[in-house]
């Protein structure tokens, strides 16, 4: 309770136009605004960012401020919604990692054991599949589907419309979607 007592003397004299009361009040308020940032999730330095982001809106502010109420809850909210902006804000960015270290321990393990076998597999049954497919339906999969060429290069290509060509890829897919599925059963 002294500390409360405390800040809103620093408050109410700030408000009169004390500078040395408001430079105290600023410096009284920089562990309690960073305990509450704590308590709130923050880590790291974003602790600091929230510490700079909450004194300099209790700056903006500080005129709307009562010295009838109490000063610790208005300045605990002020502080919880600069922590959770930042937060907010650390959500939607991705983070970049620079610590080498950091790379290794992400580095990508591999396939299990057997994974790389059953990739092939799959492959060479798709490849089997595609080859067995009408002259037409295996152009359209190959062109667009394989090597992903647009319509109009792959209709250059083959002499074909290019409504041909989308209704032969439809044909093809449902073919190989079949063909497929029966053989995974």
């Amino acid at each position: 309770m002294v500390l409360e007592e405390e800040l809103a003397g620093l408050m109410a004299s700030a408000q009169r136009g004390d500078a040395a009361a408001y430079r105290a009040l600023l410096k009284a308020c920089l562990p309690v605004v960073s305990a509450i940032a704590r308590a709130q999730g923050v880590r790291g330095e974003a602790v600091d960012d929230v510490v700079q982001d909450t004194l300099m809106t209790v700056h903006r502010a500080r005129a709307s401020y009562d010295p009838a109420r109490p000063f610790m809850p208005w300045l605990r909210a002020i502080t919880q919604r600069r922590a959770i902006d930042r937060l907010r804000r650390a959500g939607r960015r991705p983070r970049e990692v620079n610590d080498p270290l950091a790379y290794e321990a992400e580095v990508d393990p591999g396939p299990a054991p057997g994974q790389g076998l059953e990739a092939r597999d799959r492959a060479a049954s798709l490849a089997r599949a595609v080859a067995s497919l009408p002259e037409g339906q295996r152009q359209a999969v190959e062109h667009l589907g394989l090597r992903e060429l647009s319509l109009e290069e792959a209709a250059a290509l083959t002499g074909r419309s290019k409504g041909a060509l989308k209704v032969n890829l439809h044909r093809a897919l449902k073919a190989l979607r079949t063909s497929l599925t029966r053989e995974a059963e």
